[in-house]
């Protein structure tokens, strides 16, 4: 859920507190891989690749 889509102030805070760990995490991850995660399509094709090796497509046709 977005900030702006809870409906109580309580909503926005954990909202706000979910996004800030998140990019935090996010952050941590890349140093100490040393480059940029994939974002978008490419990050579901490797997520989707790392749990099998095969990629979301091959999966389906499967």
């Amino acid at each position: 859920m977005g900030i702006e889509q809870a409906p109580t102030e309580k909503g926005k805070e954990a909202a706000r507190g979910l996004k800030k760990s998140s990019k935090q995490e996010e952050r941590r991850v890349e140093a100490q891989k040393g480059s940029d995660l994939a974002k978008g399509a490419d990050r579901f094709e490797e997520r989707s690749r790392s749990s099998d090796g095969q990629s979301a497509g091959d999966k389906q046709r499967d």
